[in-house]
């Protein structure tokens, strides 16, 4: 199915070439930006790979090829591709091993996130699921890339926010722009440690250099920790609105979800984000901190951030 699909590309340097699955993701969008380029010291050329023509993004950088993928072979492969970060989601992934293979992977670096913890109790059942499949996908990937003696990194960002394209924050911003206050259950002071997108890009290039390391997972978290209440509170000072909340009990705020879903952009609310409100997800970094040399910033939102 894959043997003829890179386009024809000639990569000047076999040893540098990285693939990317996913480049036009969330994470995707950001890896290849201008400010991530002094990461790496070594001088990669990368493959991005997309589903269609309709979501290439235009090349920002000389070193940069988008090659479709799809069913049918492009042309002959003239170079194997050895490293790869792939940030589609992870259970998903097995659909693209025999690629892997083919282009002759070694090295991987793989997304994942530390929902896999949080939402495995979930009230919702959707979130059960979602746990389940990031469990799954992660089960699937070190056994796969052990039986090929390939190397595995697996990273799980937390609570993913930036440019107004996560489903976290920019869905409470949508929210106090459209209502001008947010609910809240109880008090909402469980912990969180929001990270930022470019962070989290960051985080996967550092893995991708750091060869040494092999068959770690590492969870990375943003380099603050507030609690649910606060974090609401400086949306709603990005947005120049005066913090407004209203307590619900938790029935009632079901109820609320449940009428939410009708409005498309809600529809990422649920009961399970109400009822974690007042749960610490909070993940210890320091390993990824020693390890990838891995900084991220504060909770540190622009207007851009929260879509406005």
């Amino acid at each position: 199915m894959y043997e003829n699909l890179l386009d024809g590309y000639k990569v000047p340097k076999p040893e540098s070439v990285v693939g990317v699955l996913g480049a036009t993701s969330f994470v995707g969008n950001r890896l290849f930006a201008p400010e991530l380029r002094q990461i790496s010291d070594k001088d990669h050329t990368w493959i991005a790979f997309s589903r269609s023509k309709q979501e290439l993004m235009p090349e920002e950088a000389s070193n940069v090829h988008w090659c479709v993928l799809n069913d049918d072979p492009l042309a002959n492969v003239r170079q194997k591709i050895e490293y790869w970060i792939c940030l589609i989601p992870i259970w998903v992934l097995p659909d693209y091993y025999s690629l892997l293979e083919s282009l002759g992977a070694r090295r991987i670096i793989a997304l994942s996130s530390t929902s896999r913890f949080s939402k495995v109790n979930s009230i919702d059942l959707s979130e059960q699921n979602l746990a389940d499949r990031l469990v799954g996908g992660e089960q699937q990937l070190i056994s796969w890339a052990e039986e090929n003696t390939i190397d595995w990194v697996i990273v799980r960002p937390t609570l993913i926010y930036g440019f107004g394209r996560d489903q976290n924050i920019t869905v409470i911003a949508r929210f106090i722009q459209r209502f001008g206050f947010f609910p809240l259950l109880g008090k909402a002071n469980g912990l969180r440690q929001p990270i930022h997108v470019d962070d989290v890009a960051k985080s996967c290039l550092l893995a991708l250099n750091e060869e040494k390391i092999v068959g770690k997972a590492y969870n990375i978290s943003g380099g603050e920790t507030l609690s649910y209440k606060e974090m609401v509170e400086r949306i709603f000072t990005v947005l120049g609105v005066k913090p407004k909340f209203i307590q619900f009990p938790l029935v009632a705020f079901r109820i609320l979800i449940t009428l939410l879903h009708f409005l498309p952009k809600f529809r990422k609310m649920s009961a399970g984000m109400a009822d974690r409100m007042n749960q610490d997800l909070t993940f210890p970094n320091q390993d990824a901190k020693d390890d990838l040399k891995f900084e991220p910033r504060g909770f540190q939102l622009s207007k851009e951030d929260v879509g406005k």
